[in-house]
């Protein structure tokens, strides 16, 4: 079953990208003006619709027959491209959508970037075009530009050179001046965009808008996206989803990376599921690629834009050096691909091709085949058909360069591979342009340095694991809702309402007095743990507030007086309800299982190992929204501290499939009281031995502001 949101298609795009007509208004004459650098390019272009110039001023713009305004032209425009000063736009605007217009892009800025007075304005003009159906960019955008049909709808400089043709890329960046530098560095890569968009201050249509739209989009292979926040998590999630179902690879570049909005000081969960992490999951969830650098970012794009992912992570390695397949080798074990050995008959058949070069994986052919190429064809076909390796790096130097050699090469691998390109084949080589880009055109990857062709794989890796991992559930479907007593909650109120949501925890009992306190040890049984209970004492630790190992009733009445008086003295003014008295839980591997509200992405769920050290070594997998079982055992196996859960050093194995049970639990409590919850942590639950089940030895509940 399909695990996208319901959300509608995103409107106006298709005029946007693809208008039989555009309207520019405040066109200049002077092509190197702003106002007249749009009008320039789709002159250029060989632009097929109608092109109406707006100027009161003039008659003719460029050469264009001029309008004195929007209303004088005599079509009603796909699109207006609005070249004015932020004063005018409020006109301007309303005019596009008494016209009729479909889609515009407002390039000044001076709105939202600069203060309230600004804000106010880019609101009004949001507005104006939400009411009137318009679909606008910007403002403070540099536009957009659909090369197939020649529309240019930007003044950016990154098409000075050359303008796009046609290709299946797309950009989509809230950065004008990044997505420039992006098309730019696909073209110098022989990457060709299809598609560019810039959303600037996002009035009216934001990056996710732009994903969702381009997604669906036949001749879009690879999205290119660039933001440095977002607004609207459940939109972005569904943009995420459509192109997770279209199998569309989405490389991300997300930066930012503070936790703004959480609550790190009362909840070790809130610090620990930063909104950088959450980014970061829900990347992962989704299959989408966050690329940290722009050089990444282009080397992967360009990895698939040729459409070849590889179907596991298998690398066979050919080399003219032994040396450079060592680095291979070395690159590959850092990014998770798998440089097995041949089967025997496979190198069997190495040995007859070629006597002189080596018979296994990573293949070092010396120079030998320079005499005869037809060996590297034979390695290839025994990479491939025996070795069975889902992708090739073919490590050639500077070779292929070579006037004498560099044809011969070329087509030595072309007939090695040629039954293979359901596969990728990359080639680590220096050459110059022309000769790089013949070699694409044999169907090749081509990369200058080993780190980088190998990172590429394994982002391709990713990108196919991704595709074939199923999308996260909708947040809340099937999740039950119980209503929560008013606030705020102590320990013990915690751990009533979350026990009843199927959260295991030791036997307890609160008591208000130290007789009390020695007859509910006695029940529980010794040796005790005792907490002061305060809804106003979030980490008791830090008070004094609990006493381990409490070996007997007189011992039990004289923690109970100790308790209250360390709380009275660190915290005169917390309201008090008693001391928890609870049985010493048995040994096992400490973890922290909770879930806080992120402000754009709603409820978050956060697992750790090393329960109270979990924040001081950040070993913690996150999700945004509920998970299921199979997603928790995926947040539980991230970890580095799974191998305590897994029997290290001959201790048993713990319940992980209990510990998976008490994610679900958590994250769905926490999408069912999205409304009133801000976080809920359980540090540290204890993981006992294989089918003894979790126990959460401390709990904390914390409301969002304003609910009780």
């Amino acid at each position: 079953m399909s695990a996208v949101p319901s959300s509608p298609v995103p409107t106006g795009f298709e005029q946007a990208f693809r208008p039989r007509s555009v309207a520019v208004i405040g066109a200049s004459d002077d092509p190197s003006r702003i106002s007249g650098r749009a009008l320039h390019y789709l002159r250029r272009a060989g632009y097929r619709g109608s092109v109406y110039p707006v100027n009161h001023q003039r008659a003719t713009v460029q050469g264009l027959p001029a309008y004195p305004s929007l209303d004088a032209v005599p079509d009603v425009p796909d699109m207006a491209l609005i070249c004015l000063p932020a004063r005018l736009l409020r006109q301007a605007v309303a005019d596009c959508v008494a016209k009729g217009v479909g889609a515009a892009v407002v390039y000044a800025a001076g709105f939202a970037e600069t203060g309230e007075q600004g804000q106010a304005l880019q609101e009004e003009l949001a507005e104006t075009a939400r009411r009137g159906n318009l679909r606008l960019f910007g403002p403070n955008c540099l536009g957009l530009l659909h090369a197939a049909s020649g529309f240019v709808g930007t003044f950016s400089s990154a098409f000075d050179e050359a303008i796009p043709t046609g290709g299946n890329v797309a950009v989509v960046s809230q950065s004008g001046a990044y997505g420039g530098h992006l098309a730019y560095l696909c073209r110098r890569r022989n990457i060709d965009v299809g598609y560019w968009v810039s959303t600037g201050n996002e009035a009216g249509t934001d990056v996710a808008d732009c994903v969702h739209w381009l997604a669906l989009q036949d001749d879009v292979s690879v999205i290119l996206a660039y933001a440095e926040g977002v607004r609207d998590g459940e939109r972005l999630r569904t943009a995420l989803a459509v192109a997770h179902e279209r199998r569309k690879p989405v490389v991300f570049m997300k930066v930012g990376s503070s936790d703004s909005g959480a609550a790190a000081a009362r909840s070790h969960t809130a610090s620990l599921a930063g909104s950088d992490s959450v980014y970061d999951a829900l990347f992962r969830q989704y299959g989408v690629h966050r690329a940290r650098t722009t050089q990444e970012q282009v080397d992967l794009a360009y990895a698939c834009s040729r459409g070849v992912l590889p179907a596991g992570r298998g690398l066979g390695i050919v080399t003219v050096s032994g040396g450079f397949g060592v680095q291979l080798c070395d690159a590959a074990e850092r990014y998770g691909l798998e440089v097995a050995g041949l089967p025997e008959a496979a190198r069997a058949r190495l040995r007859e091709i070629n006597p002189m070069g080596s018979d296994d994986n990573p293949c070092d052919t010396t120079a030998g085949w320079l005499n005869d190429m037809s060996l590297i064809t034979d390695t290839y076909r025994v990479m491939y058909a025996e070795g069975d390796y889902d992708s090739v790096i073919g490590s050639f130097t500077m070779l292929p360069d070579s006037p004498t050699y560099g044809e011969g090469i070329k087509e030595a691998i072309r007939k090695g591979t040629a039954d293979f390109m359901d596969r990728p084949t990359v080639l680590c080589m220096e050459a110059r342009p022309e000769v790089v880009r013949s070699y694409e055109e044999a169907g090749f990857l081509v990369y200058d340095d080993s780190e980088r062709a190998v990172a590429a794989l394994d982002g391709l890796a990713r990108l196919r694991e991704g595709f074939e991992r199923p999308l996260p559930a909708p947040a809340g479907k099937d999740t039950p809702r119980r209503e929560l007593p008013a606030g705020p909650f102590s320990e013990a109120a915690a751990q009533r309402l979350l026990a009843s949501a199927g959260v295991p925890f030791p036997l307890s009992r609160v008591v208000t007095s130290a007789r009390e306190a020695a007859e509910a040890a006695a029940s529980t049984g010794f040796p005790a743990v005792m907490k002061i209970v305060s809804p106003d004492i979030a980490h008791k630790t830090e008070i004094g507030g609990v006493l381990l190992g409490v070996a007997d009733a007189e011992a039990a009445a004289a923690a109970f007086t100790e308790l209250t008086a360390r709380a009275a003295a660190a915290c005169p003014e917390a309201r008090v309800e008693g001391v928890l008295v609870a049985r010493t839980a048995p040994r096992g591997v400490e973890v922290i299982v909770g879930a806080r509200r992120d402000p754009v992405f709603g409820p978050v769920v956060v697992f750790g190992t090393g329960g109270v050290r979990a924040e001081l070594y950040r070993d913690v997998a996150t999700r945004v929204g509920a998970v299921d079982r199979d997603e928790a055992l995926r947040m539980i196996a991230e970890t580095r501290g799974h191998a305590l859960l897994t029997g290290f050093r001959g201790a048993p194995e713990a319940d992980v499939d209990a510990l998976a049970d008490l994610l679900v639990t958590v994250s769905a409590f926490a999408v069912a009281h999205a409304d009133r919850i801000e976080a809920v942590e359980l540090n540290p639950v204890v993981v006992l031995a294989a089918g003894q089940g979790v126990l959460a030895l401390d709990a904390l509940l914390l409301e969002r502001e304003g609910t009780s």
